[in-house]
């Protein structure tokens, strides 16, 4: 069972930017494709980035696109989440997960989830 670590929140200012780290224990992090998700009190998780298990494709959503940049290094058995010009409605506790497809949000296709990291925007 692979465990998964998140690190890199805290408070931010609007239009900040954060990076998130999450390290991943054991062997098989680079036959895993990655995702991002998070989730505010009340609301359901929300898929943020996904990224292929070599690295060579992303995907993100709408909400974050331009803005977000999801990363791996295989080596480290990393994956990252830089956040540039952060805004309020990006507060929330931000978790990693790993999936065995591409391209899919759901969380229910991730398993293996980190504890989160709470990341703040304040206006």
């Amino acid at each position: 069972q692979v465990q998964l670590v998140e690190s890199g929140g805290g408070l931010v200012q609007d239009g900040g930017s954060l990076r998130l780290s999450c390290a991943a224990s054991g062997r098989t992090f680079s036959t895993y494709g990655m995702g991002w998700f998070r989730q505010v009190p009340g609301k359901e998780r929300e898929f943020v980035a996904g990224i292929r298990r070599g690295g060579a494709s992303t995907y993100y959503a709408d909400s974050v696109k331009g803005r977000f940049t999801i990363s791996r290094d295989n080596v480290k058995n990393t994956v990252y989440l830089q956040m540039n010009s952060l805004k309020p409605e990006d507060t929330a506790v931000y978790y990693c997960a790993r999936t065995m497809a591409f391209g899919v949000t759901p969380p229910g296709e991730y398993d293996s989830w980190g504890q989160g990291t709470q990341v703040t925007v304040s206006s």
